[in-house]
């Protein structure tokens, strides 16, 4: 089941390759996902390393609102980085990846799988204002074909 979804990523990105990955929540978070969902407009996902040398990965500026706005602690963050499930040649692949000019990695899906949240997330390459306006034709020809098998069938 699909929670929430970057529809902006597809049109600002050319997607390369897609990665899947767990997330690490707390409790009221999850629940607050399959209830309400969150919103996926200006997060990101960047590689850290941490204090013993090793590399992680984290959803930044995910927006997850409170399951109980009333009941909540006083350190909740709703915009707090969130760790990414991924093994060790994944997270090398993606740094070699990013390393590279031009390529950045864009959150496109956040859903659910087997009953635990997954987030999908792709390799992106900026595109040009040229480009935006073909996606935007593509999609008009697409809707206007579309229209007219409705209108024959």
């Amino acid at each position: 089941m699909i929670i929430a979804e970057n529809k902006k990523a597809k049109f600002d990105y050319e997607i390369l390759e897609t990665f899947e990955a767990g997330i690490v929540l707390t409790g009221q978070e999850v629940k607050s996902l399959r209830t309400r969902g969150t919103s996926m407009a200006g997060s990101y996902i960047v590689i850290n390393k941490n204090n013993k040398g090793n590399s992680e990965v984290f959803w930044v500026g995910a927006n997850i609102q409170p399951y109980q706005p009333l009941n909540i602690g006083s350190d909740y963050d709703i915009q707090r980085d969130r760790k990414l499930l991924l093994n060790k040649k994944e997270i090398n692949y993606l740094i070699g990846k990013t390393n590279e000019k031009g390529l950045t990695l864009v959150p496109l899906l956040v859903y659910t799988k087997k009953h635990q949240i997954k987030i999908s997330f792709g390799l992106a390459k900026g595109k040009k204002k040229a480009d935006k306006r073909e996606s935007i034709k593509n999609k008009d020809i697409d809707r206007k074909i579309k229209r007219e098998l409705r209108t024959r069938g």
